[in-house]
Parts: C-alpha cells; structure tokens; sequence
C-alpha cells in the first residue's frame, strides 16, 4: 500500500551566485540537478534589500539560456568576445539569511557541509564553513565608521561550530511530531490540500497535482519550532518573499550517531542518534545568562533526543524507529550572579520577587504544550549547607511548583523531584548512579517513550513486569511519550549531564525491547552497548558544556561511577581553570556576538551601540521597555485548548490551528521532492565513496567487541576492561591494574585532593563540610568486597583452550561425534577426490553413502585444485595501463578518448 503521506525534500540544495554590477543572481538547483529556480537581489540599493523570485520552475536548459543572455547584455560592449559580463561568485549549499548593521545587508552562504546523520535516509549536516558577502555595488556604498567592528562581532559566532541543517527532515521538532504529522488521516490531507490550492498565491504551486484517486503521494512540510531555530531573525526579512525552499533552517547544539548494536540476531543494524537541540531564546553564556526572562524562557535550555532506529529498513512507514526526549534549562525564576567580584562561585541573588510565580507559570506552560502532561522536575541543587548559596534556588522553586499545582487537575500536576547529587557523591557509603537508575526508572515509567510500531508478539509470550507499567500513550500504530524530565542544577552542566545520562541509558533499554532486540528492558554498564551510549553521552555533555560554559565536563560518568583513572585528576583541574578564564575574560564578547547574530539587538543610527550599553537585561526583557497589552490570571496559568487535550501535547493534537502550521501538497509517487530512495541511493549519478561513506560513525562491533575468538560477541554482554576493542591492554602489570580498578570500583573512596577541585567547579559550592556518616535512608549502600591477597587479585594472562575455542581438545571425541565427522570425510571424498592418473571417481563407495557426480565445468576444480579462469588481451593490456599509471607512465590518449572528453565538456558547461 502506498504510503498516505512523506516529507517534502527541498529543490535547492545546490546554489550558484552570479554577480553583475547592478545584480546578482542566485541559482539554485535540486542534488540532480534538473529544477531550478533563480532570486534576483538588487545592488543598486545602498540600505534596502530587494529581491525578486519569479517563483519559476526551470529546466537545466533554460537556465543555461538566461545565464547566456544575461551575460550577453550585460557585457560592456554589444557583441563583445573575450570578456564576461557576468562572473560566477561563489558556489554554496544553502542561505543562511541576509543581515544588515549600519550600512547595507549582506547575505551569509554555507560553502561546505558534511554530513553527520541519517534518519530513514534523511541526511542531516553540519556547517563547517560560511561566506558573508556585501550585497551593495562599490559605486553605492555608503560607508559607517562603526561597520567593521559590528562585522567582526557578527563573525565572532563561529557557524562551523555545532550548528546542523537538512533539507528533508525537521530538526526543530522532534521524530514523534515529524512521524505523527506523516500519518494524519487522508480525509484531513486532502482537505488541508483543497484550501492550500486556494489560498496559494504561487502560480505554479499546482503544478503536477495528480487528480487520479489513488496514484498520488501526499507531500508535507510543517513550520518550524521557532524556539530552536537560529537564523529565524536572519531569514524572516525574504519569509514572505521568496519560495519556501530557499529557507534553510539551522540549529544549534549537537548532532552524533553510533552504529550500534550490530546483533547477531537477523544481523540487523541499529542506529544511535543522539540529538541536542539549544533554544535561541534567551541564549547566552554562564554567567551572564541565568534563570527565566519575562517570557518564560529560561537560559541554558537544551532538548536532548535519543532515536533509535533499525538500519536494515530505511523508510519512515515500513522500518522501526524510537525516540525519547528530555529537556535541560535554568531553574525558572528570577535569578543572577554578580561576576564583578571576581569569585570563582558568586552569590546567588534573585532580582525580582515573584509571589504568584508568573515567569514559572509561562515556563511551564510551554512545556506542557510541546511536551504534555506530566511535566517532572529533577532537582539536582544543593539542599542543606552552611551558608545558604544553592538552597536559595530549591527553596523558591518548591514555592513555585506548590503554588502552581494547587490549580491543576490532579491528574496533570507537576512532579517534583529534589535530590542533593553532590552530598551524595561525597559519601562513601552510598552509589550515585544505583540512586539515578531508581529514579530514571520511575520517571521512564512515567513519561514512557515513542515507538512506530505496535508492541511486538515476544512481549505477549515473554511478558515482563516493568513493561507492563510502562506510562505514556498507546495507539493502533505504537506508543507515544506524554510528558518530559526537565533536569536542572545551577549551571545545567556536570551533574546534569550524568541524570541524562542515565535516564537515557533507561529508556535505551526499553527502546530495545520494544524492537525486539534484548528480551528484557535492562542494560548493564560494562557492556558494549552502554560503552557506547556513554560515549555518545560524554561527546554531547562536552559540546553544550563548551557553548555555555567555556569549558568540556569537569566531571563525568566514570567519576561517579568511581573509576576514573588518577590521570583524569589533573584533566578535571585544567577544565575548572579554562571555565573560569573563559567565564571571566570572554564571557562578555560571546554575549554580544550571540545578540547581534540573534536579532536581539538592531544597530541603529543615533542610538548607543551595542559595546556602549552598560547591560542587555532590557533587550531580553521587553516587560521594562513597554507595558503588556494583557496580564495572565493568577489561578488559571495555563493555555486552555492546552489543558483540553492533556496527557497529549497540543502541538500533536490535530486540530484546526495546528493544520495551519501545515504545507500540505499533492505529488506522483515518483516525483523527486518526495522520492527519499533517489535522493538518499543517487542512482542517477557516479558517486564516489568518499561522498557515499563520509558519515564515519563508532560501531561497536568494529570499536567495542573483543577481538578474541571464543567470547560471546553479544553487545549486551558484560565485559572486563582488557577485553574491549578500544582498551586492549598491552602487558600484565597493567592488566593486573586494570583488574583491581574494576575488583575495588565500588567500593574505592575518591582521591584525597578531589574536594579541593569541586569547590571551584560546578558539583561543589566549597561552602559545606558535612559528616559523610550521615546519609539518607533513601540511598542505595554499596556492597563492601574486601580484595584479599593480591594473588587473588591476579588473572591468568593465559586463557583457558575451552574459553578460546570453545572445546577442549584434550578430551577425548565421543562417538557420536566421531561417527558425523566420518560420514562427512566420506562425502568430500565421494564427491570431489579425484584419481589425477585417470581422472576418474574411485569406483568403491562405502556403504550408505550415495555416488555423486562432480558438476563444475572446470576441467580440475575440487577442494585442492583450482583452474584460474583466462583473461584475454584486451583486459591484460587494461590492467597493465593501470599499473603503469599508479607508477606516472600515462598512456597516450586516442581519438575516440579525445572526442568523448569533448563531447562531455560541451554537454556539461557549454
């Protein structure tokens, strides 16, 4: 059955810019070429910018036509050879938008990608190199004093840094909402096709709309999540203007994806993408960013995504893809940090009292919208200390959430999770991570997580407890997730990266067995599996940490889990300094750049720059610049159509506002804007492979999985550390180390000095000394193991035969045994033994065993002898050429290699 809907891919991937002294001329195709469309961008404008799409279809013909002819007029004299009125600029792969400061706008093109993911054959990019170019003619040009400096402000925001784009798939949603709109109902598709041909005001949106019942493909693309976007205010100058292909939405954070476990069950692939995706509002750096604007949105906040998906089906309808998200941000209130005192922890102060917890109230209301009921909060900020510092923040936000939750349904009330993370790891009778893994499973068990498929038939023989229980919303086709984890702690950066961590590491277990790949929701670390996972994790943490901090992770999983290597010690030290440094000294460039590239702040003639404003408190709060129109209720908080549809979010719930947001589109099943196989596979091109396999991801069958025969290649088997691919160690004296590191993990006290590195890092406020004595009942005690002699301690460097082979060759063949390896020599002799004197099979078989006849077409082809095939002189002389070649001694070209090197370049350039 074909599918009732698919994204739409965009025509304009490839760009060519033309210049002309009064034009440029912006070419866009699709990857194979054959659509064109062209914007015309005036330059004799010195400030406006204007720009003309004809909103044209063109042929690769045609645009070889206009090219001909706007060069032809626009040569300095009529009929002119030699010289070119129009050069070719600059080629690129999308428009990041146009942007103007004091003078005229400039226009900012990606001039390299490379890919990073693939999502069903949605390829996902990174940007890794930008070019800005200044749109008005020199003869025009009206030059500002100020132009340079906020030029290199605007430069400072590195976009070959962690920002991401596709041209086929929503990166500002998630894979539930782009799935779910894939599969609304056709009586809603046609109708919402019915009034997007009525109201479309392009004349050639229509084009190739299949009447016929039955043989067209709905195509859908939905409007982006503003809040994630990062060039909104760069585009939305050309929004109404131009088509919407050219729109290239960009975001920002971190993209990564593992081959993962690759089973030998069925040998099915399985993807890994890790997805981050940091909110363009109220953006900023530590410091300088915290808590909630007057808006609601809060610093710091990043919506993180796992999607797990089997690489052996590619589609979005017929393969099987998972997904789960969870969210990270500043706790919301009005909050700041005072950075003049140079302090390596600045006092916490709230700068606005807040009794009916109005900016909470917009947060979470928000959050309900996107993400539906119930919201949980995980509370990772201190709780008891000497000298109030981060207990300021537990006390206010618990004031807020009760306050909020007594207007709630009760079914749909906020979740309130406080746990001292840091008092905890300090202890040494207590396992943080065995606490987190309880709590992640409650809070999985809660939100529960999204799958396109129904629950499969293993889970009904082998049915389990924790399945069972398992929350969110079951439908025909799957499940969904209702509700979210919104981690936080004061920066949003160790600790919380850890809780993430590890109610990933949760749902990944349930994602697995919802595809049928383990037979029970769990995974244990030490395995392949989780190794990987953490890895993924850790790359991520670093990414975001860098963003808004200035630094990587101070502390990671292996610090909690208590196994890090002493090494690590003076790692953690260099990135508390190099967080400090950046914080102090480059915090306050990075803001502005991030003001001005966001639109946060306009230049404006006669008015204070932005280098002369003593602070940007007023630009992200527009409540102090003007008064609002409305004022919210106190009691009712919340959107109504909101509420109405709780657990479900209200952006997935299809209603009529919703099918606003909606670009729906009629095409034939093998039209190219909907066609991912020839998009993805290029048949029509002669690709090569550093173009097909330039996505180099971590496989744990390749990175992971021990290379010693005999043990079980499983990626869900729990391993030793000398028995990974990536720690193969080399003598004994450290695999005896290795060993008792793994022997005392548990158990071991952190190392002596490492208080003094969490007083000046995110973990530690450096204020409170408690007795590690006293614990809470609700902790998880750690089995003390006492090593014992070391003799004890040591392993046999020498496996064992049996662990290696998997039989013992000592011990003697049983007769059975015997009896098959006789009957199966017999065989091989009977059918493929040869007399070399006559050619002939021996004529006595043994009995019970059938004469077999040799069918190869060689003349001697058996288990020992093989005939090599001929090779004739045209392919010798073939390769003979290519050796030569690797060695600098070229052929000579004949005449039929010279006219097809001419026909292809008149074909492809003339």
């Amino acid at each position: 059955m074909p599918a009732a809907a698919a994204p739409i891919i965009s025509s304009v991937q490839k760009l060519v810019l033309y210049e002309t002294r009064a034009r440029y001329f912006l070419v866009g195709s699709n990857h194979a070429e054959t659509k064109y469309r062209v914007l015309k961008i005036d330059r004799t404008e010195p400030k406006d910018l204007v720009i003309i799409d004809d909103r044209h279809v063109y042929t690769q013909q045609e645009v070889r036509e206009l090219l001909g002819r706007l060069d032809l007029g626009n040569r300095t004299k009529m009929g002119q050879k030699g010289s070119s009125g129009l050069f070719r600029a600059v080629s690129a792969f999308g428009v990041v938008g146009f942007v103007r400061f004091l003078e005229g706008y400039y226009i900012v093109l990606i001039t390299k990608r490379r890919k990073m993911a693939d999502i069903g054959g949605h390829a996902i990019y990174k940007v890794e190199d930008t070019n800005m170019i200044y749109i008005p003619n020199d003869s025009v040009r009206i030059t500002h004093p100020d132009e340079a400096r906020y030029l290199r402000i605007f430069q400072n925001v590195d976009l070959s840094s962690n920002f991401y784009f596709s041209y086929s798939y929503d990166l500002s949603h998630s894979l539930q909402y782009n799935l779910t709109v894939l599969r609304m109902p056709l009586e809603m598709l046609k109708s919402e096709t019915t009034q997007t041909r009525q109201e479309s005001f392009d004349i050639f949106e229509d084009e190739g709309l299949i009447t016929q019942g039955g043989s067209g493909v709905f195509g859908i693309c939905s409007e982006p999540y503003m809040k994630y976007v990062w060039n909104g205010e760069l585009l939305d100058i050309i929004k109404n203007t131009v088509h919407r292909d050219w729109l290239l939405y960009i975001i920002h954070g971190f993209c990564g994806q593992s081959t993962g476990c690759k089973l030998l069950i069925y040998g099915r692939p399985v993807y890994v993408t890790l997805i981050a995706r940091r909110s363009s509002k109220f953006a900023g750096t530590r410091f300088l960013k915290r808590g909630a604007n007057c808006e609601g949105d809060v610093a710091n906040e990043v919506e993180t995504e796992q999607i797990l998906c089997d690489a052996s089906v590619m589609s979005f309808t017929a393969g099987s893809y998972s997904s789960y998200v969870q969210v990270r941000g500043s706790v919301p209130l009005y909050w700041s940090q005072d950075i003049s005192t140079m302090m390596p922890k600045p006092p916490i102060t709230l700068d606005q009292a807040d009794p009916f917890a109005h900016v909470a109230a917009l947060h979470f209301d928000q959050m309900l919208q996107r993400f539906g009921s119930p919201i949980i909060i995980l509370n990772l900020v201190k709780e008891r200390e000497k000298r109030k510092h981060e207990r300021i923040l537990s006390e206010e936000l618990v004031a807020a959430v009760t306050y909020l939750n007594q207007f709630l349904p009760p079914e749909h009330t906020i979740i309130y999770i406080p746990w001292d993370m840091a008092k905890y790891t300090k202890s040494k009778l207590c396992n943080v991570l065995d606490r987190l893994n309880v709590i992640a499973e409650s809070v999985v068990k809660k939100t529960g997580f999204f799958v396109n498929r129904p629950d499969s038939y293993c889970s009904i023989l082998r049915p389990d407890e924790k399945w069972n229980e398992l929350g969110g919303c079951v439908i025909p086709t799957g499940r969904l997730q209702t509700g979210v984890l919104r981690t936080n702690c004061v920066d949003c950066l160790d600790r919380t990266n850890t809780a993430q961590f590890m109610v990933g590491k949760c749902a990944l277990a349930y994602q697995l067995y919802s595809l049928g790949l383990i037979d029970k929701p769990n995974l244990q670390f030490d395995t392949d599996a989780v190794r990987l996972f953490e890895e993924l994790y850790e790359d991520h943490g670093d990414t975001l940490s860098l963003q808004y901090g200035g630094s990587q992770l101070v502390h990671r999983v292996k610090t909690y889990r208590k196994i890090a290597p002493w090494t690590q010690h003076s790692k953690d030290i260099m990135q508390t300094l190099s967080r400090y440094y950046s914080n102090a000294f480059s915090d306050a460039d990075r803001q502005d750049s991030i003001n001005l590239f966001l639109g946060v702040f306009h230049p404006t003639e006669g008015k204070p720059h932005l280098w002369e404003l003593p602070t940007d408190f007023y630009l992200h709060h527009k409540n102090t610049m003007r008064l609002l129109p409305t004022r919210r209720s106190y009691t009712y908080w919340w959107t109504p159509e909101v509420i109405k549809h709780l657990p479900l979010p209200y952006d997935e719930v299809i209603c009529a506002a919703n099918l606003k947001k909606l670009i729906v589109k009629k095409f034939h099943k093998y039209e190219e804007e909907i066609d991912i196989h020839n998009e993805f596979f290029r048949p029509y091109e002669l690709s090569s492979f550093d173009d097909t396999f330039c996505l180099a991801m971590t496989s744990s069958a390749r990175d992971f999985m021990p290379k010693t025969v005999g043990i079980d290649p499983s990626p869900f088997t729990v391993r030793k550390p000398d028995e990974t691919g990536k720690s193969v160690l080399g003598n004994k004296s450290n695999r005896e180390e290795a060993v008792l590191q793994r022997k005392t993990a548990a158990s071991a006290p952190p190392p002596p000095s490492e208080e003094a590195v969490s007083s000046s890092s995110e973990d530690d406020s450096g204020t409170d000394r408690e007795e590690e004595g006293s614990v809470s009942q609700r902790s998880t005690p750690v089995k003390m193991t006492d090593t014992g002699d070391s003799t004890k301690v040591t392993e046999n460097v020498v496996q064992p035969m049996k662990e290696v082979y998997g039989i013992n060759l000592s011990d003697g063949l049983s007769e059975e045994d015997l009896s098959i390896y006789s009957r199966f020599v017999q065989l091989g002799q009977s059918q493929h033994k040869q007399d070399k004197s006559s050619q002939q099979l021996c004529s006595r078989c043994p009995d019970g065993v059938i004469k077999l006849t040799p069918i190869s077409a060689f003349s001697q082809d058996n288990i020992y002898e093989v005939q090599p095939p001929r090779v004739d002189r045209k392919s010798t002389e073939i390769f003979q050429a290519h050796i030569q070649a690797s060695q600098g001694i070229m052929q000579p070209l004949g005449k039929e290699d010279t006219s097809m090197y001419r026909e292809y370049i008149r074909n492809r350039y003339l």
